[in-house]
Order: structure tokens, then sequence, then C-alpha cells
């Protein structure tokens, strides 16, 4: 069964925050919840990177491990999601994942938050698939529909890989060969020939 599993290759993500855009603009998101969000490192100096971090859909959850009404499952191709009528907004989740990935969706005083709302991998919930129910709670259910989440897909760079773990794993492991094969130094072609 596959592992379905995000990756962002820093060196191919140019922070234009597409994925941002597109996963609001997919799930229709509310206004102060970015379940995804383009973080940059080093800005403005040199070595500068950006990544696109959400829910990274661990192997083993922290956000579940603290759950106290257990609102957080897996499925069976490993996506992480959690059911919004069992969460009470403790907000235990938010404090244990290392990412930021679940969000209070209200400013408000802190047991009046709402539930927790965070990436769904484009796959839902637990409501039935593609439903009305659904789609209010949980935003757009892609996966059943068979394709990408849509912040992968809107990816100008593709620099967000989503998919079978194993499958991403190869194509960035592609990469990083292509990218490191030579050192990429000025006149290393002329000197040293292209069979090298």
């Amino acid at each position: 069964m596959a592992r379905m599993k995000f990756l962002c290759d820093a060196e191919r993500c140019i922070e234009c925050n597409a994925c941002v855009t597109a996963c609001k603009n997919e799930n229709e998101v509310p206004w102060g919840v970015n379940r995804r969000r383009v973080v940059t490192l080093k800005d403005g100096e040199p070595g500068e990177k950006s990544i696109s971090v959400a829910c990274m859909h661990c192997t083993d959850a922290p956000c579940a491990a603290v759950c106290p009404v257990d609102c957080f499952y897996t499925t069976d191709d490993g996506i992480v999601l959690h059911d919004k009528d069992l969460c009470i907004g403790c907000g235990y989740c938010f404090y244990a994942c290392p990412f930021g990935a679940p969000q209070f969706p209200e400013e408000k005083a802190f047991g009046m938050r709402g539930k927790m709302d965070k990436c769904t991998f484009c796959a839902g919930g637990p409501d039935p698939d593609n439903s009305e129910a659904e789609f209010k709670k949980y935003g757009a259910n892609r996966i059943a529909e068979g394709k990408l989440p849509a912040c992968a897909e809107m990816c100008a760079t593709k620099a967000l890989l989503a998919g079978d773990g194993d499958m991403i794993a190869d194509i960035y492991r592609q990469r990083v060969i292509r990218r490191s094969g030579r050192p990429q130094t000025w006149g290393w072609q002329k000197a040293y020939g292209e069979s090298i």
C-alpha cells in the first residue's frame, strides 16, 4: 500500500506562494488559517532557501499521540486526518506538532477558538467522499477523485512533490544525483571535456 507524503525541494522553491493560494482556493480555508505556508531561511542573505511547509502526515504522528479524545486517525495510505466532530479544541496537537500544522480557526479567548484545522492532503475527512458535509468541514477530496493535492499540482517549479513516498524519494534522489554529479564551476567543461 502506498504511503502518501509531501517533499519540498528547497533548491527549486522560489517562494511564489502558489501552493498556499491553491490550498486556500481549493479548500475554502477560513481567513486566518494557513494549512500550508512558505518559510524562508536566511532571508535576503547569501544561501537563502525557501520551503513549503504543511502537515507532513507523519508515520508516528505526535498530534495523534497527545490528543485526549483520539480524533486523529491515519488512513490506509498514510494520510493523517482528524475528525472535527470529536475534536474539543484543546490545542494539545498544536503544541505537539513540530510543523505547526494544526491551527485554531479563530483568534478568541482560549476556550472559544473552535475545532482545530489542518492540512488534509486534499483527502477530505471521515464524512462520505465528496459530500457537501465533507467539503464544508474539511475541503476538497481530490484523492478520492484520483488527483494530487492542489498545492503540489499548482507548484510551477515542481519543488513541492506529493504522492507515494517511495516514488517521491526516487524523484528527489534523481534530482540530487543530476545536481551534484560534478562541480559546476566556471571552465570545468572546457578544461576537462564532457566525458568526465
